[in-house]
């Protein structure tokens, strides 16, 4: 296959502070409105730029309709059609709740999810968003950069990867007490540690300037934009620092169609569907779908193909 070209279709205001847009509105009451902005370059930190500060929240891309994200989803925890996490998670109880980190850490530690949010830094940003199953989204989250919460617990030297699991709570989630389970729960997920700490990788605690749904995970997601939706585990209770590449639920359960890094790859299909294009949820109908082409790294590849050098990303799908 043709290894592909890592041009980036992200936009400046895909990754914009909340706090900016809050602090904006307090200049231009006072008159004193600035033409700051946020931008993103590599893996460096937010850095102030000469921009607008009005087109900071600007997005080339129409946002996906609230209901169609609130009610197209894949949670097998709640069932496995679209509509299920929906329709089956009203009972699930996401308060209280609290999320371990430890494994190789020098501070491992559990936080209330609730105590974590107030002591972070809440970002707005709007991410697009593309499903293994040739579907995509554009999202606008509210959250903060995983990187920020390991800076908590300290990672060793000798950690390399990140993993993540959810939830078990067959009374609150009825897709686990089916006969045959679709994978072996709890579902996990990992990264390496520097697709981690990169600065778009976020943890969404609400989403359309909402606290986050159950069937959106609740009360805590990954999002992670340039990989495929299966990473973006949901409802997450525990994250450990490991030397060891960690199993991952779809990976353990089909890995010929699953890889670890699952990074959005035109170039790779899927061994039953084509990847090379996408169908935009919510926009436009049944007979003329809104279908375009699938960009590498889904378009985040400026931020984020340095990670790859020098990797097969054929066969490290």
């Amino acid at each position: 296959m043709t290894k592909p070209s890592f041009k980036s279709g992200i936009a400046g205001s895909e990754i914009t502070r909340l706090g900016l847009y809050l602090r904006r509105r307090e200049l231009i009451k006072t008159g004193l409105a600035a033409s700051i902005g946020f931008g993103l370059s590599g893996l460096l930190p937010y850095s102030a730029a000469a921009k607008d500060t009005a087109d900071g929240f600007k997005t080339d891309e129409k946002l996906t309709p609230k209901d169609s994200v609130l009610t197209y989803n894949n949670f097998y925890e709640f069932g496995t059609g679209k509509s299920d996490p929906s329709s089956n998670s009203d009972k699930f109880k996401p308060r209280p709740w609290v999320v371990e980190v430890g494994g190789m850490v020098a501070k491992p530690a559990k936080f209330d999810i609730d105590d974590l949010i107030r002591k972070m830094q809440i970002e707005e940003r709007v991410y697009r968003m593309r499903c293994v199953e040739a579907w995509s989204m554009v999202i606008p989250w509210q959250g903060f950069q995983l990187s920020e919460l390991l800076k908590l617990v300290e990672p060793l030297g000798s950690a390399k990867y990140v993993s993540f699991e959810t939830a078990v709570r067959p009374q609150e989630m009825p897709g686990i007490s089916d006969v045959f389970p679709v994978i072996d729960w709890p579902y996990r997920e990992g990264l390496r540690l520097d697709e981690a700490m990169n600065p778009l990788t976020l943890l969404a605690t609400g989403l359309y300037g909402e606290t986050l749904a159950n069937q959106n995970g609740a009360p805590v997601r990954l999002v992670v934009p340039w990989k495929y939706g299966f990473k973006g585990i949901k409802s997450i209770i525990k994250i450990t620092l490991t030397d060891q590449q960690p199993a991952t639920a779809w990976n353990m359960q089909n890995a010929s169609e699953y890889g670890f890094y699952a990074n959005v790859n035109p170039a790779v299909d899927h061994p039953r569907w084509s990847q090379r294009t996408e169908t935009r949820i919510g926009s436009g109908s049944f007979f003329s779908p809104d279908r375009r082409d699938t960009l590498p790294f889904n378009g985040y590849g400026e931020q984020v193909a340095q990670l790859y050098s020098g990797m097969n990303l054929t066969k490290n799908y």
